[in-house]
């Protein structure tokens, strides 16, 4: 059996053996290439078209991820966009028209309204490059006068994964509000003409010139992009809040008091509307300071709680007080007091944590009614709807506790590993806040005096007196709010 075995064994190596050599004709012309082993020859042939293919696929993964972040960056910083400018018109419209009485109400709303559309306009044909434009320390250039140069692509500058187009019309948005701030501070006797002139020039010499020095590149107070005093404001404590909150003292000086101020009563005439603008202010906020981290990522997270905690914080330390002082806590003190704490934390959003979010919203709440109530019946001014009170005091309280509270693991602005704040161990950085304070107060009291100066001898800037008791929504506009008789 062993035997007839290996003869079949070697019958079958012949048949197959002839198979072979029958399928594989030999040419006369060539001689046969040496045989590599089996095991060799697939991968020596294979390894160059394979790394290839592998390196084509990784490149085009990692351009599909990049469209993926960009695409996530710019439907977050629209949506912001469009909040930011809720907080315009509907809410700061709604917030300061029922805090004004009936007869001036469509006037102080048709002021916020108004600077909507006009902004827009001075922003496209110079205000976004005298704030981005450049690189020198206090002023933007020409360089996308009539938004030259602002499209698609990116300026890696400010926000490398969204159109410049995009962050153009995010930064325009708080251009628009920071103006409407300094309305409350003249409602009820300012003329409208002299409103639309001052702001306009305001917003030439006053804002562009601190929104270039805090976030412009090679701004002086630029913390990120090379200013000589970093000053830490992430959404616009000191470029929004000081400086139209300042601005709107001196307003409220220069304008006079009211006509039966203080002596007569001129109580909120709806705090329902108040309390709705109140509420699409504290929404809007979330695009205001979430949004400035430019960018769908962590930061804008950190930002977003930041923000809700110092409201939610300020709102109960203002009602505390008011609380203690007069026995009871009202409506219109729980909304100013999470208007302060909004407007305390604008600078501290993007570099603090929660806890000291808390903190700030509670030292904000309970200092600006102070400033309220206290300071503003001490020194006698007529702040009508609180701008300074809660803006000015709220900004400065906010941009000093930055620097106190600031800490590279929320957000290592000056390089990885690098004391941020106070709570770093960088003492130093509160000093740096103090000069970009100072600069922002410096810049609004001059800035606003000497435009105020110009504009009453252009248009006149305070209504005649009968104007002012007929109400302005009539005298200035032939209109009212509400129409009784219908």
């Amino acid at each position: 059996m062993k035997c007839m075995g290996q003869t079949c064994c070697f019958h079958l190596v012949l048949v197959l053996g002839g198979f072979l050599f029958a399928a594989v004709p030999l040419s006369s012309q060539q001689t046969p290439a040496p045989m590599l082993p089996s095991s060799t020859l697939p991968a020596t042939l294979a390894m160059p078209e394979a790394s290839k293919g592998v390196n084509e696929k990784l490149a085009q993964l990692d351009q599909r991820v990049t469209a993926a972040q960009s695409s996530a960056d710019n439907a977050w910083m629209l949506v912001s966009a469009a909040l930011v400018l809720m907080m315009t018109g509907p809410g700061l419209a709604l917030f300061y028209g029922g805090l004004v009485r009936r007869k001036n109400t469509l006037a102080i709303m048709m002021q916020s309204f108004a600077l909507m559309a006009l902004i827009t306009v001075m922003w496209a044909l110079v205000g976004y490059s005298l704030c981005f434009g450049g690189s020198g320390p206090v002023i933007g250039g020409f360089e996308h006068a009539f938004l030259r140069g602002v499209g698609a692509e990116p300026n890696p500058d400010y926000a490398g994964t969204i159109p410049q187009m995009t962050f153009m019309v995010y930064q325009l948005m708080f251009a628009i509000i920071t103006p409407a701030l300094i309305t409350g501070a003249t409602a009820e006797r300012m003329k409208f003409s002299g409103t639309v002139l001052f702001l306009a020039l305001w917003f030439l010499v006053v804002y562009a010139p601190l929104a270039h020095m805090v976030w412009g590149k090679g701004g002086l107070l630029n913390a990120a992009l090379g200013g000589k005093f970093p000053t830490l404001d992430f959404a616009g404590g000191t470029v929004v809040h000081i400086s139209s909150g300042v601005s709107a003292l001196v307003c409220a000086i220069y304008l006079g008091k009211r006509t039966g101020y203080p002596k007569q009563p001129m109580p909120p005439h709806s705090l329902v509307l108040s309390f709705i603008g109140a509420c699409l202010l504290w929404v809007g906020w979330f695009g205001f300071n979430a949004g400035s981290a430019l960018a769908s990522n962590a930061l804008a997270t950190s930002a977003f709680v930041a923000t809700h905690f110092a409201a939610a914080a300020a709102a109960l330390s203002w009602s505390a007080a008011e609380w203690i002082k007069n026995g009871r806590a009202s409506a219109l003190g729980a909304i100013s007091g999470a208007v302060a704490g909004l407007v305390a934390v604008t600078p501290a959003a993007g570099f603090v944590a929660p806890m000291p979010a808390l903190v700030i919203g509670f030292v904000a709440g309970a200092c600006c009614y102070w400033m309220v109530t206290k300071v503003k019946a001490i020194f006698g001014y007529d702040d009508a709807l609180d701008a300074f009170g809660v803006h000015g005091a709220g900004g400065t309280i906010g941009a000093l506790l930055t620097g106190v509270f600031a800490q590279q693991a929320i957000n290592p602005i000056f390089g990885a590993g690098k004391a941020v704040g106070g709570l770093d161990g960088h003492l130093g950085q509160i000093g740096n806040q103090l000069v970009g304070v100072l600069i922002a107060w410096g810049f609004a009291l001059a800035g606003t005096m000497v435009l105020l100066k110009i504009v009453d001898l252009l248009t006149g800037v305070r209504v005649p007196e009968e104007h002012e008791i007929q109400g302005l929504d009539v005298t200035q506009h032939g209109e009212e709010a509400y129409n009784l008789e219908a």
